[in-house]
């Protein structure tokens, strides 16, 4: 009976978070359609409002800005990340706890906190050389908080790999750069695409460190969007609320698809 009641208990939790977390995201879409600009009354269907965002040239070029920035962190990210997580993999059980510590800081720590050290820190460099926040600026931020998370997609990924094959294969007379681009590349390949995927996924989603790094001179969309808000509420942003999230939902289902790819190659 405890058992039978504990599990309608847990469902029912679990019904309501999913409904608390996404009824507002449904009802956001619902208006990005709504003829009406009122925000309470839907009034009849209409794609109108997602015309007029792609005619905003304001819109489109943070959202451009945004795309480049995520893109070019991610590669960047998803590189030193990659190589970070191969290093640590090979050091000693008690240095690898100490840098997978070290790893986690910048993702438990608070997003403020963050923004406002990289803000006073890059700061210091651009009074020097007389430089004022930017692309520049926004793309190292972005870099900074993304790479962790490639490190922790990626290094599980490296442990799973067999000593005995690596040791086998440099018997063999198989080079350390043979051995990386021949075993090791095509066994973390599906991670490292899931850690690119999540770190653009986090870059091209950031407000908070974006706020504090990108200046007058570079605007992302977040910011924009947080300025905008800041007057009222348009369905033109209902719109773009929309876009986004349905981009994020696909990528994070490919994120999935290619984690249920790599487990299953593993077990075959």
């Amino acid at each position: 009976m405890y058992n039978v009641s504990s599990k309608i208990v847990s469902k029912m939790s679990f019904a309501f978070i999913f409904l608390f977390l996404y009824i507002p995201i449904f009802i956001v879409i619902i208006f990005a359609c709504n003829s009406s600009k009122s925000r309470c009354v839907f009034e009849s269907f209409t794609l109108k409002w997602f015309s007029e965002l792609f005619k905003d040239k304001i819109i489109l070029e943070a959202f451009f800005n945004s795309l480049i920035l995520a893109l070019i962190s991610a590669i960047i990210a998803t590189v030193i990340g990659t190589l970070a997580a191969l290093k640590i993999t090979k050091l000693k059980k008690s240095k690898q706890n100490i840098f997978t510590g070290l790893n986690y800081i910048p993702i438990i720590n608070s997003d403020v906190i963050t923004g406002v050290s990289l803000m006073l820190f890059l700061k210091f460099f651009l009074n020097i050389f007389n430089k004022d926040f930017g692309f520049t600026t926004a793309l190292i931020a972005h870099i900074t908080i993304t790479m962790p998370y490639v490190v922790l997609f990626v290094m599980p990924k490296i442990k799973q790999i067999e000593p005995n094959t690596l040791n086998a294969a440099l018997d063999l007379g198989c080079s350390p750069n043979m051995l990386f681009f021949k075993i090791i590349l095509p066994n973390i390949a599906p991670s490292i695409v899931g850690a690119f995927m999540m770190a653009f996924a986090i870059s091209f989603d950031d407000f908070t460190i974006s706020y504090f790094t990108v200046g007058d001179s570079f605007q992302t969309l977040p910011v924009l969007i947080y300025s905008m808000v800041r007057r009222r509420i348009t369905p033109k942003i209902n719109a773009l609320f929309a876009i986004i999230f349905i981009l994020v939902i696909l990528i994070l289902i490919l994120i999935n698809i290619l984690n249920i790819n790599s487990n299953k190659s593993k077990e075959i």
